[in-house]
């Protein structure tokens, strides 16, 4: 059984920064990527960042500049770092394990999901 933990979340005025981390434990194997997604109230989820186990990063273009992902498939860790942070960056972010395919990105297992608030 796969289990993502996050910490990280919290509360932070407009401007300021915040660094979020996930660990994985149990057999990941046959998953050869790891990724961020989030979700606003009201929204869909939507991807922010993704890693796979080479080093690529594919980074949402809403945060593109500001938030970084970094991350070791073989330790099962993701982190990443937020700078620059704007109210509509408030949301739920969800850590994941997937696959990265050549033109897409399929998350497998979840994480519970840490807050990140934003204030203006």
């Amino acid at each position: 059984q796969v289990q993502l933990v996050e910490s990280g979340g919290g509360l932070v005025q407009a401007g300021g920064s915040l660094r979020l981390s996930c660990a994985a434990s149990g057999s990941i194997f046959g998953r050869n990527a790891m990724g961020w997604y989030r979700q606003a109230p009201g929204k869909q989820r939507e991807v922010v960042a993704t890693i796979s186990s080479s080093g690529r990063t594919n980074i949402e273009a809403s945060v593109t500049g500001r938030f970084t992902i970094s991350g070791d498939n073989a330790k099962k860790m993701v982190s990443l770092q937020m700078n620059s942070l704007k109210p509509e960056d408030t949301a739920v972010y969800y850590c994941n394990v997937g696959v990265m395919r050549p033109s897409y990105y399929s998350p497998n297992y979840w994480g519970q999901g840490t807050q990140v608030t934003v204030s203006s």
